[in-house]
């Protein structure tokens, strides 16, 4: 397919909404006109990748309504990404066609973008933000165990239980500061911790193995 092979769709698609098109106009690959409205332009491409992102965002200077024609990706890399395709566009303020072989359709019409911040999602990262020590992540790093506010609690707990061998989470709380350590110690998320008898906790195997390889994350927890 070549992408003067999208024109024809694409042309019918929208001589059938009553639109009046024309291809290659200035630096438009195609434009239409109804009615004396604002004009319509799309920037046709075989794929959707930042080159045609950048050229329908250029043509923004010169019209309200653009939109990127592409044909309808298949396979399971469009279902994963499609809402984050969609939203990047909807912010944008651009349109999204889908090129068939039996013609195509919006699948998004472009708007104006109003963005809404998610106050729970705010709240729970700045809590995060607040409640992490140091910095102990590098930033850009991936496939590595992130140090979240929550695992520096449990290297707390583990240091404690390294001096004092069993607690309670009562005493735990009162040792480290840990408002949460019942619930740490009880959901046990990283296997360290074992219950030895009701309301009385030590380390697990591999809490000992954690309390070597985080020995440098509890000494700055810790003092």
């Amino acid at each position: 397919m070549r992408e003067q092979d999208l024109y024809p769709p694409v042309k019918a698609f929208l001589e059938a909404q009553g639109y009046a098109v024309k291809g290659e106009v200035g630096a438009c690959d195609v434009m239409a006109v109804r009615d004396g409205e604002p004009p319509v332009v799309v920037e046709l491409k075989l794929r959707f990748n930042l080159d045609v992102i950048l050229q329908a965002v250029d043509r923004l200077n010169i019209a309200d309504n653009v939109y990127i024609a592409v044909p309808k990706p298949k396979g399971p890399a469009w279902k994963k990404n499609r809402k984050r395709i969609l939203k990047l566009c909807r912010m944008l303020g651009l349109g999204l066609i889908m090129v068939r072989a039996d013609g195509a359709e919006a699948v998004l019409d472009p708007g104006p973008y109003q963005p809404r911040i998610n106050p729970k999602k705010n709240g729970r990262l700045l809590k995060e933000f607040s409640e992490r020590v140091g910095d102990p992540n590098q930033g850009g790093t991936t496939g590595v165990k992130r140090i979240t506010a929550y695992r520096q609690d449990a290297l707390r707990l583990i240091a404690i239980l390294d001096q004092k061998g069993e607690m309670s989470p009562a005493g735990l709380k009162m040792e480290t500061g840990v408002d949460r350590a019942a619930a740490i110690l009880q959901a046990n998320h990283y296997g360290w911790f074992e219950r030895v008898r009701r309301g009385v906790y030590v380390l697990s195997p591999k809490g000992k193995e954690a309390q070597i390889s985080y020995r440098s994350e509890i000494d700055l927890l810790i003092g």
